[in-house]
């Protein structure tokens, strides 16, 4: 909104552009502590093509897993007999923890996040995102359903590692169980909340973000509704002969998903939630 208000924007000699040179120095807070740098230097030039080559490979490599022995499961019903729990445990747990640090929170920050206040625009108008002054909250929505969408399906796989080794019952489950609810639900809201970001974003103005990492931006939203969309597939037809090949593609979205975290937006997500809950801190210490 300052860039539409502001005298100083272009055509002004003084060119001022603070949402540019604020998208640039966000970007920058996160990537120099990505590591190895060169491959977030390549995802950030060419995200979708780094996004599919890493989900076509770890597909590839997931479909020919199945024929070394031990990796299935026998007695196991459903996708668990083209790959046992245990083995998906053993692989995905370090590709999960591996992007993520501790970070403490506050209420007061996780109500910030979960509302996305800071999208409202202040009076609950949104953001002029879409078409200079014309505000909307189309982008906040579509952020929290990614969010959300996210956090259901986390939730899915927390539960029903529970079910298996707490309650001693694998899968498949019904429909009405917590793995199914959450996933189902979090499957479609992350679908809707990504896509929908990716085609936010080719309406946006490209002169108010950081263009050199547009690519890997995008790469990434589109990763992420990828995983929601192939586990969506997966539920609807994992009754049929198409369930190894599923099964590959999804756990592959799902992996490369993880690892190209550290390059992504999603870095500052946490980034984000650590300034919030500093700010939470001020706050207190301004009311003493």
């Amino acid at each position: 909104g300052c860039y539409y208000a502001c005298q100083y924007a272009p055509p002004h000699e003084f060119a001022l552009n603070l949402p540019k040179a604020l998208a640039e120095v966000r970007q920058e807070s996160w990537q120099d502590f990505a590591f190895p740098v060169s491959l977030g230097q390549i995802f950030h030039r060419s995200g979708a093509a780094v996004a599919v080559l890493a989900v076509l490979a770890f597909a590839a490599l997931f479909a020919l897993a199945r024929f070394v022995g031990g990796i299935g499961d026998a007695t196991g019903q459903g996708f668990y007999t083209v790959m046992s729990h245990s083995v998906m445990v053993a692989i995905f747990t370090p590709a999960f923890l591996l992007p993520f640090g501790a970070l403490s929170d506050i209420w007061g920050a996780l109500s910030s996040a979960g509302r996305m206040k800071n999208l409202s625009g202040g009076h609950g108008e949104g953001c002029n995102f879409e078409d200079e002054d014309r505000y909307s909250n189309t982008r906040r929505w579509l952020h929290q359903a990614t969010m959300y969408g996210f956090l259901l399906c986390f939730l899915s796989t927390s539960s029903g590692t529970v079910l298996h080794y707490v309650f001693d019952w694998p899968a498949p489950y019904p429909l009405w169980s917590p793995p199914k609810i959450f996933g189902v639900s979090g499957g479609l809201l992350m679908s809707v909340g990504a896509f929908g970001l990716a085609w936010l974003k080719t309406k946006a103005d490209p002169a108010l973000g950081d263009t050199r990492v547009w690519g890997g931006e995008m790469g990434f939203v589109l990763l992420l509704g990828a995983v929601g969309l192939s586990g969506l597939l997966l539920y609807g037809l994992g009754s049929t002969p198409l369930l190894a090949l599923l099964l590959a593609v999804h756990l592959g979205t799902v992996l490369a998903l993880f690892l190209l975290v550290p390059y992504s937006k999603m870095a500052h997500g946490f980034y984000r939630l650590a300034a919030l809950v500093r700010d939470e801190q001020r706050k207190r210490e301004l009311a003493v």
